[in-house]
Parts: structure tokens; sequence; C-alpha cells
């Protein structure tokens, strides 16, 4: 009966050893070899957005920056999700936390430029996307909302340069066309307003229907900007 119990006692204290090593172990390893990487949440936030499903999509994106605070790409979804969301005022805070980190970085001045063009702050606007052009010539999605902001302040002539500049550099995208339409339209040339949103229409025969062009507050087109295109359509 002796032997019974020690046998029992040293199975026991040799259950308890593997306990506490193991209980030392988990000590020594950092807590974020256990957790779920920042870049599994920003596929995750990704994917989520794609569906649709802002506030999952957000959530997610959050806890990537919650864990890699300093990686601009992190903050730059959160940013553009928040204003796919319509939290504008949210993804501008979180895209200026961005541009802090480095205002060199072109793709967050891209979406701070287009979430201050949308939120109707215009000279912020020019100010951003003036600066990522800069910084990369070649930047249609720059030039194409400059000229947006332009158009919309009434410097015309500007307006149809950087949207002719977009073109050239996407021509493969009706957009800058049409930005290049209103601007013309602006400056009272309606024969040149027409001929550059007939080659838009060459480009994307939808654009012949004027129920579509409600669409372009999706490229941030403005309402006025997108009745003054749906008069030149109907001019043509």
């Amino acid at each position: 009966m002796q032997r019974w119990i020690d046998n029992q006692r040293l199975r026991s204290l040799r259950h308890l050893k593997w306990v506490l090593l193991g209980a030392i172990a988990s000590l020594l390893v950092p807590s974020s070899a256990f957790a779920q990487p920042a870049a599994d949440y920003r596929q995750q936030g990704l994917s989520l957005r794609e569906q649709e499903r802002y506030s999952e999509a957000i959530a997610a994106l959050q806890k990537s920056v919650e864990l890699e605070p300093q990686n601009l790409s992190g903050r730059v979804l959160l940013g553009w999700t928040q204003h796919k969301a319509g939290q504008t005022p949210i993804a501008e805070k979180t895209l200026l936390e961005a541009f802090n980190l480095n205002p060199f970085d072109v793709p967050t001045l891209n979406a701070l430029g287009i979430v201050y063009l949308v939120g109707g702050k215009l000279n912020n606007a020019i100010a951003a996307h003036s600066w990522a052009a800069l910084l990369k010539p070649n930047n249609e999605i720059a030039h194409y909302n400059l000229s947006l902001a332009l158009e919309r302040i009434g410097q015309y002539d500007w307006a149809i340069a950087t949207a002719k500049e977009a073109a050239k550099l996407e021509p493969s995208n009706p957009h800058p066309l049409v930005a290049e339409a209103i601007a013309h339209l602006g400056n009272q040339e309606t024969s040149l307003a027409q001929a550059a949103f007939r080659q838009a229409i060459a480009i994307d025969p939808r654009y012949s229907d004027s129920g579509f062009l409600t669409y372009l507050n999706e490229a941030g087109f403005s309402p006025n900007q997108i009745l003054r295109s749906q008069q030149i359509l109907r001019s043509l």
C-alpha cells in the first residue's frame, strides 16, 4: 500500500514539474508570439471592406494599427476604409496621423487629398495633391483630383491643364476627360467641352447615359459638377 502511495506522489510531482515548466516557458516567450499578426488583420480588414462590412473592417484595421503603429500602409488602409464608410472627419484624422509619420508618402497624400476634396476642404485638397504630384509627377490620381478641386474654385485653365495631364497618364480612364469637359464649360468653351466629353464616351459608352453620370460622385465629383456633366451630355 505504501509503495502505491509513493508511486502516486511521484506521478503527481512529475505532473507538477511539467506544469511549472510550461508556465515558466510562457513567461519567457513574448506575448506577441501568440498574437495574430498585424498583416493578418490588414488582410482581414481588406476582405471585409470588399464585402462592404465597414464596421467589422474598421475594427480589424484598427487592431492592425494598434499592433504596428508605425506601419503607414495600415493607417492609410484604415483611413480609406473610414472614408468609404462615410466617416470623413475620422478618416481625415487617421490620414493626418499617417502624414505626420511621413509627409513624403504619396499614397497617404493621395488618400488625404481625396478626403479633403469630398469634405469640401478645397484648399487643403489642392495642397495635398500638389505635393503628391510634385513628389511623383506621373501620379494620375493627384492630377485628376487637382482638376476637380481647381474647377470648383474657378481656376478653369489650371483645371483643364491638370485634367489633360491625368488623361495622358491614364488614357483608358474617362474620368479625367469628363473633368476636362466641365472645366471647359466653366471657361465658356462649349465646343471643347463637347469634344472632351465625346472622348469619354468613346472610352466608355455608358457615359452617354445621363443617369449613369450620377455615379461620378464616387469619382470625387460634386453634385454641381455632375449636373454640369449632364448639361454637356444633353448638348451633344
